[in-house]
């Protein structure tokens, strides 16, 4: 078996290394890998809180109808909300760096700091996890993701581009512009306007194609510039690289919803955190952790899936 040894450093190196750690510590919070989208567009809750196991919550329907009454009524008609509970796990995310006696001795030796590169790496690891688990979720923790929520409507695209085809690459401007109007309307149709969504994302094929496409032979808007014009609701179009070959047998999906808190949330606990470094053998290892609830859905009918272009 193997023996662990413990090599201290002296009180230099130790001063050394602690002030190099907290530098690095405070650089790789406040770094950002602007591709990881979910965070950006999903609104964050962290109000669970870093000791929750699970979360509770409610999707909601309002129910009920005002009418005209006589004077003396009273029998007035009832308005009231129906809820479904449901119970989302929180799990930890885990992963570490570290820094070797000897780089921590000779980084001192020469004068120079310890490399970010560990930290940076350990927090990219991280936002991609969370990303990950945000977009499609975690069947083994019983975890949703926003591509994979059952409560959400969903439907194809109208097949009728070149060949019956659903697929944006074979259709017009015209039937693009209509099976994006459709998404964000129906949205607001099917709930009586009690729905408004204001952002629409993409995969990036979908996006670069209606943002490099005129909007006809003989116009210099695109297909992209007239829809933000002309949509009365959409206020936002974005690209998501984890919407290709998200929807059911492969195929690439939009997804039309309102960005507000009170209608979904990505559940944070405990954001990425880094813990006091801990002396294993020859190396200072230091454990980061974060927690993560899934994607909450209060009002699934906020939502839209179009899928199939």
């Amino acid at each position: 078996m193997d023996r662990i040894v413990s090599v201290n450093l002296d009180s230099a190196e130790t001063a050394f290394f602690a002030r190099e750690l907290e530098s690095i510590k405070s650089k790789s919070y406040d770094i950002e890998f602007p591709p990881l989208k979910a965070i950006k567009l999903i609104p964050v809750s962290t109000e669970a809180g870093a000791g929750a196991e699970s979360i509770t919550y409610q999707s909601f329907e309002e129910t009920g109808l005002a009418r005209i009454i006589s004077s003396y009524a009273d029998d007035f008609p009832r308005c009231d909300i129906r809820g479904k509970e449901f119970i989302t796990p929180v799990k930890s995310i885990g992963a570490s760096y570290g820094y070797s006696m000897q780089e921590i001795r000779a980084a001192m030796f020469v004068g120079r700091s310890l490399t970010q590169r560990q930290a940076n790496a350990t927090r990219r690891a991280n936002d991609q996890k969370v990303n990950k688990l945000a977009w499609f979720g975690d069947n083994g923790s019983n975890i949703l993701g926003l591509t994979n929520n059952p409560n959400i409507p969903a439907a194809s695209v109208p097949a009728d581009g070149t060949g019956a085809s659903t697929l944006w690459v074979n259709k017009t401007p015209d039937q693009i512009l209509r099976d994006m109007n459709q998404l964000s309307n129906g949205i607001v149709g099917l709930t009586n306007g009690v729905e408004m969504p204001n952002t629409l994302i993409l995969p990036i094929d979908q996006y670069t194609l209606i943002s490099s496409t005129p909007r006809s032979a003989n116009s210099d808007t695109t297909i992209l510039e007239y829809f933000i014009q002309n949509n009365p609701f959409i206020t936002t179009v974005d690209w998501v690289p984890e919407l290709k070959g998200a929807g059911p047998g492969g195929v690439d999906i939009m997804i039309a919803y309102e960005k507000n808190p009170d209608k979904l949330t990505m559940e944070i606990p405990m954001p990425f955190t880094q813990y006091p470094p801990q002396e294993r053998g020859l190396e200072f290892i230091v454990n980061c952790e974060s927690r993560y609830g899934g994607i909450i859905i209060y009002y699934p009918l906020s939502l839209s899936i179009g899928e199939g272009i």
